[in-house]
């Protein structure tokens, strides 16, 4: 059985070590003993942020296994809808095939739902193949293309 919770201060090493576990990932993140402050604020923030949740999901012997960002981002179109974002979805490696991305969505989507918003949307780099795969097996559509300026 699986929990699922609002992530906790304590949780960031083990949410770092997840984000850093892959080669795109291990390009972006600092993840080293002790985490950079940069971390420790930017959860401040996030935690604080009431359209923000950082979800843990813990497995049967309280270790961090799983972890996902949502936003809820409200806007005027869709007569003042609600749009929600999705973001660092991972998985701990040794859990990964084992259904429990799966599941972490399908909880996401429900989140999704029962905050009001109409839409979950979602990025993910064109490096992943297997993550779209995933993605558009869970019923998500490429519908608008993407583009970013790193600044």
């Amino acid at each position: 059985m699986m929990h699922y919770r609002k992530a906790r201060r304590e949780d960031l090493p083990f949410i770092v070590a997840m984000l850093a576990n892959d080669a795109l990932g291990a390009r972006r993140e600092n993840f080293r003993d002790p985490l950079p402050e940069s971390y420790y604020q930017a959860f401040g923030c996030i935690n604080k942020d009431p359209n923000q949740e950082l979800i843990v999901v813990e497995n049967e012997t309280k270790e961090v296994v799983g972890c996902l960002q949502l936003t809820f981002i409200p806007y005027l179109t869709y007569q003042g809808g609600i749009r929600a974002q999705i973001e660092a979805v991972r998985i701990r490696k040794d859990q990964r095939g084992s259904g429990l991305g799966e599941q972490l969505f399908l909880w996401a989507i429900q989140r999704a739902r029962s905050r009001g918003a109409h839409l979950l949307q979602l990025t993910t780099d064109k490096q992943r193949p297997d993550a779209i795969r995933f993605y558009e097996k869970l019923g998500f559509k490429t519908t608008h293309e993407g583009m970013k300026l790193h600044l």
